[in-house]
């Protein structure tokens, strides 16, 4: 399952980036630049052919996304055909281009989830009541307290509870109100483990608080017809704002607890600490999404693989607006900054800024991936 979630996570990621150049290159060719060359995957090249439109295709041996090579990259080119002899607008276009396929592409795919059974994450998630079915699945047990009835009896986290004490369980509310009804008592437990059904006894503790010991969770769908595609564009603009929040979250703990180490408070410190580990625990590189989220997402099944795919596609649609230099939005803002200064952003000027742009993105590359080796182990 490992392997093949990593081939699937390949070519998921390999085209969503595709995708995304693919969506610069025709918005450039539709406003008069030149598409020298559209690569899938990165250099050294595998394989080259020159397609009847004159641009340059090719295979690269690195399979982790993909490139478009416009002629006269640089701002100050000014040949025709050249990116740089674009106007401000043009170029608006051509650098956005990308980040709207990507987010269409997530529009898509959550339509079509909302047809097949998409699920729900957040509280407020958009649907149409007249057109919705909820689809709820088994209640399935989270962490376990140690020394507590449902540990002692040798359930595990993951198990998915089918009947408790003889009843069947619709949703953690009930699981709940069963096992307080039954507290002190020893009760059959059916459960699921691996597609597997099992029956333990399970005593419950005679208590006014705590009788079983388990976190529970309740994994919800929600299916439309008519209105899936209302449901698909919405449902992308609510996970558009819940990644935005989520950005500024990462950066807020990220800041907030390095310059919370800096404190001369022990406990300012440890709160910074937490700042620290949350910011990165909410952060997966290469290595965590090919090796970890994508092989859970493959053994969960189709659809969870395309929901994650919707969810990578809008995260670099949104990734692609920041002003960050190198990245579309940053190469949009550098571009519209010296416009407002009215001065001219040379090519030796515009190499320096995206360049070591480039090398602080490739530097926390690094060390998120050093950080998603460590969680594997």
């Amino acid at each position: 399952m490992l392997v093949i979630g990593i081939i699937v996570g390949l070519f998921v990621l390999v085209f969503l980036v595709a995708a995304h150049e693919l969506g610069h290159a025709i918005v450039a060719k539709r406003n008069g630049v030149v598409v020298e060359e559209f690569g899938i995957g990165f250099p050294p090249r595998a394989w080259a052919k020159k397609l009847k439109n004159g641009v340059l295709f090719t295979l690269n041996w690195l399979p982790l996304g993909g490139f478009v090579k416009l002629q006269g990259e640089s701002d100050d080119a000014n040949k025709k055909g050249d990116y740089g002899n674009a106007t401000f607008w043009q170029k608006t276009k051509i650098l956005f281009a990308g980040v709207v396929v990507n987010w269409l592409i997530a529009v898509l795919l959550l339509t079509i989830l909302a047809v097949t059974g998409m699920p729900k994450i957040i509280a407020n998630q958009f649907t149409i009541p007249s057109d919705t079915t909820v689809i709820s699945s088994p209640v399935e047990l989270g962490a376990l307290t140690p020394g507590y009835p449902a540990e002692k009896a040798g359930l595990k986290q993951g198990d998915k509870i089918i009947t408790f004490a003889g009843e069947n369980i619709e949703d953690t509310a009930e699981l709940i109100d069963v096992s307080k009804n039954h507290r002190g008592e020893t009760i059959p437990v059916i459960y699921e483990r691996g597609n597997k059904q099992s029956t333990v006894d399970v005593a419950l503790r005679d208590s006014t608080a705590t009788v079983f010991g388990a976190a529970l969770g309740q994994r919800e769908k929600i299916k439309a017809t008519w209105s899936a595609p209302l449901v698909g564009i919405v449902t992308t603009g609510q996970y558009t704002w819940v990644t935005v929040q989520g950005l500024g979250d990462l950066v807020s703990n990220f800041f907030g607890g390095l310059f919370g180490q800096l404190s001369t408070n022990e406990s300012s410190r440890e709160a910074a600490s937490e700042k620290l580990g949350e910011a990165g625990a909410s952060v997966a590189g290469p290595v965590g999404i090919l090796g970890v989220i994508f092989p859970a997402a493959s053994e969960a099944g189709f659809s969870q693989i395309v929901f994650l795919a919707a969810i990578i596609s809008l995260t670099l649609a949104v990734m692609n607006t920041l002003p960050i230099p190198s990245l579309d939005g940053g190469r949009w803002f550098v571009t519209a900054l010296f416009r407002v200064m009215k001065k001219p952003l040379t090519k030796d000027t515009e190499e320096k800024i995206h360049g070591t742009g480039f090398m602080v993105l490739l530097s926390i590359i690094l060390l998120v991936t050093i950080a998603d080796v460590f969680k594997l182990f």
